[in-house]
């Protein structure tokens, strides 16, 4: 499972939190098409897609016209791991890797 976090501070739409399960093929927009809704400056409609495996999230951009940043790097494809930096428009999420759930044996 992985968590994108917003931040309070630097998000219009105040803070946010996105769920992803290993498999999951998701996007980001500020229109209703998008799977997570984000009504913030600088979004696009369809902004970017993200899709989650086991290790990491990859992130491809769906020709936003402000771009979607990874570690303050505008990208069109990449991937984000644990502790990374995703923007979208000004809204920044920090990617966390959930804790496995279960006694650990």
């Amino acid at each position: 499972m992985w968590i994108l976090q917003s931040n309070t501070a630097d998000a219009d739409a105040g803070a946010m939190i996105f769920r992803l399960s290993a498999g999951a093929i998701k996007t980001i927009g500020r229109a209703t098409p998008a799977d997570f809704v984000v009504d913030a400056a600088l979004v696009s409609r369809l902004h970017c897609r993200l899709t989650a495996g086991g290790d990491r999230i990859d992130i491809e951009d769906l020709k936003s016209t402000n771009g979607t940043f990874v570690n303050d790097a505008r990208v069109e494809r990449a991937s984000v791991g644990d502790g990374d930096r995703l923007r979208v428009g000004r809204m920044e999420l920090t990617v966390r890797r959930a804790a496995p759930h279960g006694n650990g044996i």
